[in-house]
């Protein structure tokens, strides 16, 4: 285990906590500055995670500091030790990998925020899924179904935005103990019965997980 680094790490954080809380309303270069000093600091504990800052929308909530291994299981263990050893904090609460966050209700309602990444725009209530037949896997195949994707089928952004989409459903720790692999197809105007609204996929998984 890397004390010295993790020491290093939460010694920094703790030091800059105050200008980081008001990072949105910064001037761009101080933004970028110290943004470029949290990475650098957690870089130095380990290579493979990243950070992510979650500004609450009421003033008087905690700001959340997420630790992420971006799906990858070779870091897992050392997200969850560097926020263990996280000292504590009035202003911000320390998270281990990203985790659910979508308002399944809005997307019932296809009220959900679209999700906008240069010329991809999803929305997580418009998209389907189809399981792939598997026997006694603990991860599973799915097709995941869209509207355009003939339109987008050759942009190489398009899969890591579903990932992205799935990663917000299910939690990025989830995300990797439970899917092991994603096909993209275009969603037909007869719809099977068997497909599944994307934001089904936990409620999928806890049914499996229960047989």
């Amino acid at each position: 285990m890397k004390t010295h680094e993790i020491k290093l790490f939460w010694e920094w954080f703790y030091c800059n906590e105050v200008t980081l809380r008001s990072l949105r309303t910064q001037d761009a270069k101080i933004q970028k500055v110290f943004i470029y000093w949290l990475d650098r600091h957690l870089h130095n504990y380990c290579e493979g995670l990243d950070s992510i800052i979650m500004f609450p929308e009421k003033s008087d909530d905690r700001l959340q500091l997420v630790i992420s291994a971006n799906g990858n299981a070779d870091y897992f263990d050392q997200v969850i030790t560097l926020a263990e050893h996280a000292p504590p904090f009035k202003h911000w609460k320390i998270v281990p990998f990203i985790q659910p966050s979508n308002d399944i209700d809005a997307m019932e309602a296809g009220l959900d925020k679209p999700y906008v990444f240069k010329d991809i725009i999803l929305k997580a209530s418009e998209l389907k899924f189809m399981p792939l037949e598997y026997e006694d896997e603990k991860k599973i195949d799915m097709i995941v179904y869209l509207k355009d994707f003939t339109v987008h089928c050759k942009n190489k952004n398009l899969l890591q935005v579903v990932f992205i989409i799935m990663q917000d459903l299910l939690g990025e720790k989830s995300l990797f103990q439970n899917i092991n692999f994603v096909e993209l197809a275009q969603l037909p105007e007869n719809e099977s019965n068997e497909m599944i609204h994307l934001f089904e996929l936990q409620a999928y998984l806890d049914s499996l997980n229960k047989e």
